[in-house]
């Protein structure tokens, strides 16, 4: 059996692959598409048209012989898809630009991992949301995955993943996160998980982004609930619920589980000094991530500005005291011609 890929853009077949039984292809896990075929070239790029390193996401692009000349009566659709070929030394040469991301595996074969077309930009990074969805597939349990990104609340915009489960299998969202910290970087991690027993449809058929529900808390990571103790964890729970979006924080919850980032880290320190006139280091923040040990960490960073401001305090006192006063204090004698 083959696997074939290629839009019709390119004479329908671009790259093949030859199935074999023994290879653990299966709906849940698709064979790769292969390697290009005769008179044919493959560039998988980023962004900015460069070609990305074996096993990163990037951009499927096409050459080669079986190139196709445009659209017919559609010469703006033509420019922007039909682009001239940088990397072959022929003058006329042009590849065409799929749309389809994938990325080179270590056997030189192509894996694909959906379309571009929902590709977004989150705090300063481009993630390609194909990737993280064929990630999501691979996890235990998931039988189908969309992610998007959201903004529930103006300047919130997080990574949400809604997914199927296989039938009888119940998806915990800690154990998504990690077998998904497995395959991505922290920025693509998904900040809630939504559990789905149908995607929400069009009158076409076709999935309703726009339809999917907002995550609730318990589709975000949690350490099982216990309130916060005292006045500094209630404070810093208040806070980070503001920050999170958030209707109750744990004690052992962990800022980054609960969907935390760097950038939301520095509003983070930012709410500490204003509530607590305290000045925590960035650092510390990231390898104190629960509710708790954050608290413990604004409670000593409380005395030692107590016992700073004591010890001014003390100074002053004592350099107003006469030489005698001090030695009286320390229960010696006042030496010889000494008065202050």
């Amino acid at each position: 059996m083959l696997n074939a890929y290629g839009p019709t853009e390119i004479t329908v077949c671009a790259t093949l692959y030859s199935c074999a039984s023994s290879d653990g292809s299966s709906a849940d896990n698709p064979p790769p598409i292969g390697r290009p075929i005769a008179n044919t070239r493959i560039y998988i790029l980023d962004a900015h048209g460069q070609p990305v390193p074996r096993g990163v996401a990037g951009e499927i692009y096409i050459a080669g012989a079986g190139v196709a000349r445009g659209y017919l009566n559609r010469p703006e659709l033509t420019a922007e898809r039909f682009l001239a070929d940088p990397f072959s030394s022929e003058p006329d040469a042009r590849m065409y630009k799929t749309g389809d991301l994938g990325r080179w595996l270590p056997d030189g074969n192509i894996e694909y991992l959906g379309r571009n077309d929902f590709q977004v930009k989150l705090r300063g990074f481009r993630i390609e949301l194909g990737e993280i969805e064929s990630r999501l597939t691979q996890c235990d349990g998931v039988r189908e995955a969309v992610v998007i990104a959201r903004e529930d609340e103006p300047g919130q915009k997080r990574l949400v993943a809604y997914l199927q489960p296989e039938e009888g299998v119940e998806l915990i969202p800690a154990e998504l996160r990690q077998q998904l910290t497995q395959y991505l970087t922290d920025y693509m991690l998904p900040s809630a998980f939504v559990t789905l027993e149908a995607f929400p449809l069009t009158p076409n058929g076709k999935l309703d982004r726009q339809a999917l529900p907002a995550p609730d808390s318990s589709a975000v990571v949690t350490q099982g609930y216990e309130p916060p103790q005292g006045r500094i964890e209630t404070a810093l729970a208040q806070i980070w619920q503001e920050l999170l979006g958030l209707e109750r924080i744990s004690r052992h919850d962990t800022f980054f589980e609960l969907g935390g980032h760097s950038l939301m880290v520095v509003r983070l320190i930012t709410r500490i000094q204003e509530q607590f006139r305290v000045n925590i280091p960035l650092t510390e923040l990231f390898t104190s991530p629960t509710l708790a040990v954050q608290a413990n960490v604004i409670f000593s960073a409380q005395m030692n500005v107590v016992g700073e401001n004591e010890l001014a305090s003390i100074q002053d006192d004592l350099n107003s005291l006469s030489a005698e006063e001090l030695m009286a204090i320390l229960g010696g004698e006042v030496p010889r011609g000494g008065s202050k």
